[in-house]
Formats: structure tokens, sequence, C-alpha cells
């Protein structure tokens, strides 16, 4: 079991559940669209979200958002390390940073300083790009080796100022060398580890190679905060996350939604029905999950054929005909409805059952 860190209110790591993270994509000097985003993606379902901090006025920018927001914060610094130190002042609950490119020890330290006197972890992060000139000539390149060479090289730079409230991230965007480095990692360390694929594309390729890698750590116990990277809207992270999460056995999800691939026996718009079920029942399902509610497991099958048979397990849904859909609980057919109803029968299946 890896070590125990908190991140403002969310604990990493000691056998804690896997945390969801996700960064804003927002222009870091402007406030109102950073807390939006902020709130947009803690309504999704994030736990902790990493802004950049590249100046000054971006640090004051971080400040206002701390003011405004519940969720914990996360500073992202590169290079500079007066930064990291104004980002603290400004009430971030963690700093994210590489020691080797923020000046050196004697500013390292001052950073490390802080954190220690405000109970701040940071996270030391490494990626494929960000390897010394000395490893990836020792290893011909960037390999799952090397990453996790430079990553505890870092980490001692910081145990040597006394400092271990720290969580690594060894990022890559080859999922295979991902998975090995995280793997090894595992083996050689025991802080907690945030997991992802880094720069794993539109969000069709990037839910694959996160879905294939942080699935794959996952189901291995490997992985104690994760982050999905999609390029876009960084709600789609979050979805995205809790989906794997769920699929992985590590997270149970707040409606889990069954249907079929569709054949030539289907009669309705099925693709756009279980994307319409999916997107409206999941804050219900969700809003339950919170009151304490159990999660519900939802089908939306293309045929009387199997329809109700093979979705049997699920508490509620649909099989569809020609332009209807037969409503069945617990595998039990209760009534026909047109196939612009369905989407409104569900509704209220989910809000009362």
């Amino acid at each position: 079991m890896s070590k125990e860190v908190k991140c403002g209110n969310i604990v990493i790591g000691g056998g804690a559940p896997v945390s969801i993270q996700s960064m804003t994509n927002t222009d870091p000097h402007d406030a109102d669209a950073c807390i939006s985003q902020v709130k947009a993606l803690e309504e999704a379902g994030c736990e902790i979200v990493r802004l950049t901090v590249p100046d000054e006025e971006a640090a004051a920018c971080f400040g206002k958002v701390r003011e405004a927001a519940d969720i914990p914060l996360v500073a992202d610094i590169h290079f500079d390390y007066k930064m990291a130190l104004m980002a603290m002042d400004m009430g971030a609950d963690k700093i994210r940073i590489n020691p080797g490119n923020i000046g050196g020890p004697e500013k390292t330290k001052l950073v490390v300083d802080k954190a220690k006197k405000k109970g701040i972890p940071i996270r030391v992060g490494v990626n494929s790009g960000s390897l010394e000139k000395d490893i990836l000539e020792k290893f011909g390149g960037v390999t799952d080796e090397g990453l996790v060479e430079s990553a505890l090289r870092n980490v001692k730079l910081l145990e040597d100022m006394d400092f271990g409230d720290i969580v690594i991230s060894i990022k890559s965007s080859d999922v295979l060398m991902n998975t090995k480095a995280y793997r090894l990692m595992s083996e050689r360390s025991d802080y907690p580890l945030h997991i992802g694929v880094t720069e794993a594309g539109t969000p069709e390729m990037g839910i694959v190679k996160s879905a294939v890698g942080l699935g794959a750590l996952l189901m291995e116990g490997i992985g104690d905060t994760m982050r999905v990277s999609l390029t876009g809207d960084p709600v789609r992270e979050i979805y995205a996350a809790k989906k794997i999460l769920a699929a992985a056995g590590v997270r149970p999800m707040a409606m889990e939604l069954v249907s079929c691939p569709t054949c030539g026996r289907t009669k309705v718009d099925l693709d756009s029905i279980a994307g319409e079920v999916e997107t409206k029942l999941m804050p219900i399902a969700e809003r339950r999950v919170k009151e304490g509610r159990k999660p519900i497991k939802v089908a939306v099958m293309g045929c009387v054929v199997n329809g109700p048979g093979e979705a049997k397990g699920c508490d509620f849904g649909v099989a569809c005909g020609k332009g209807e859909g037969l409503i069945f609980i617990n595998g039990e057919p209760q009534k026909k409805v047109s196939e612009k109803e369905i989407t409104g029968e569900l509704i209220k299946l989910a809000e009362t059952i």
C-alpha cells in the first residue's frame, strides 16, 4: 500500500479511493473563465483540479479561483520557483513541479520549506519530454527505465531536504511504455502515484489509449489518483475517468448503461436514444448516489427478441420495436410507449425506482 498524502480534503494513497483529476484549459489570467470551468468540472464529478501558473498575473488569478472554488486546486509550475511560492500563498492545495527545472537546489529548497510549513504536498512530474540528457544517453532515448530513474532522482532531491509529502507521476504518450514505467515505479517506491497517459489525443483515440493504459494499471492495484488527458473540453475527461474506474472494478458507477450494438432487427434510432438516455439519466443517478441510494443499471435494447432476457440483470430499461419501446423493470414487461416517449419514461423510473 502506498503512503497517504492529503490534497485539501482529498486523501491520495493509503488505500483511499482513486481520485479523479483534470486541468483547466481556460486563459490562466481570466479568473471568471477559470472559475466557471472549475465549477463545471466539479459538477461533473472531478475531485482535484490543476491550473497552470506561468506568471504573477496567473498567480493572482489562481488566488481568485481558490476563493470561489470548493474543490482542491493544484498549481502547475514550470521553470519559475517564485510562481510556486506565490501559488502556495494564494491557497494552493498541492503544487506540481519538476525539481530539476525550477532553478537549482537552493530555489527548490525555498519551495520545499514553504510547502513543509504550509502542509502542502508536492507532485513530482516527469514525462517523456523532460528526461535529463544523461538519462537519455544512458538508456539510448526515452524508456520506461529512464522515466523511473528520472522521477526517483527528483524525488531524492526532496527527500534530502527532509520532505516526504510526495506524489509521483511518470507519463508517456506511448501506452506500453507508460504502463511498464508505472509498474516499475510501484515496485521501487511507496509514494502515491498519479497515473495517466499524457497527450493521449482527441476524445476518440484518447479514451481508447487511456482505457487500455489506465485500466491495466488499475486492475493491478496501481494508481492512487488519475487523469484522462483529452484534447478539448476537460469535462469529458471526468466522464471518461468514471467509466474507466467502473469498468476496471475500482469504483462503482452511479449508472451503468447496457445497450446493444444493433442489427438488422433494429427499427428505431437506437444510437440517438441510448445517447440521450445516458446524458439525461446520469445526473439523476449521481444525485441518487449522493443521497445514499444505490447505483442504477439501465438497458436500451434494439429489439424484443433478446432485449428483456439479455438485460434481465438491469433495474429497468426498454426493448424497442418498430417506432416503439417495451418498458421493463427487472426483466418484467410493464408497458409499450412510442419511440419519442422512451427517454421520458426511463427518466421517471430513474427518479422513482
